[in-house]
């Protein structure tokens, strides 16, 4: 997934910036006008959007889910919040009560970050084939492509500590649904990539 300093890195785009200053100012206006937070760490919460939406598809966050969301933040935020509350992780929890009012405009800054981390054409030439391969030439297409897709969707859609995108894993289908619907929200359902990823789900 994303780490820290990649976060960094993606800040240092200024129409980025920007666009996560526009979002920070307008989310601490309408839901936490004491909140402190800076632009990297806005940018953190927007990145974690996608997990706590899936999180959401059943209605709930459980303790589980909420320690692992917890966990994918304190990863992305700035550090040094060892003897403070991790800002990403405070704010989080005010987006969890309105996630539904901002997932459009945070879906679409993440949408500004992926055109600049690669060109979706290329990459739907690159895994045209995809839905047709064996597990293991789906692993090779996966080296070989661009490292900022392969970021996103293991950041989006894995948890941290698995980032092994071939494994099958087990999920219900409220939870495949949202990821299903996150894709699309995201541009990732045309791209034969992810249609093979998501083969990787096994419903239950």
């Amino acid at each position: 997934m994303f780490t820290e300093n990649e976060v960094a890195a993606i800040i240092t785009f200024p129409d980025i910036n920007e666009l996560v200053d526009q979002q920070r100012k307008s989310f601490i206006k309408a839901e936490a006008p004491y909140l402190e937070i800076d632009n990297h760490d806005f940018l953190s919460l927007i990145l974690v959007t996608p997990s706590l939406g899936i999180a959401l598809a059943n209605e709930s966050v459980s303790f589980f889910e909420e320690m692992a969301l917890n966990k994918k933040a304190r990863k992305l935020s700035k550090g040094g919040y060892i003897l403070k509350k991790d800002p990403v992780v405070v704010a989080m929890g005010f987006l969890i009560k309105s996630y539904d009012k901002w997932a459009g405009p945070f879906f679409g800054v993440i949408k500004s970050i992926l055109d600049k981390l690669y060109n979706k054409q290329d990459l739907m030439t690159l895994t045209k084939d995809a839905a047709y391969i064996t597990d293991e030439e789906f692993c090779y297409l996966g080296l070989k492509a661009p490292f900022g897709f392969i970021r996103a969707i293991t950041s989006f859609f894995m948890n941290e500590e698995d980032e092994d995108f071939i494994r099958h894993r087990k999920t219900n289908k409220k939870d495949y649904d949202r990821i299903v619907l996150i894709g699309e929200q995201l541009g990732f359902s045309e791209i034969p990539f992810f249609k093979k990823f998501l083969t990787t789900f096994d419903v239950k």
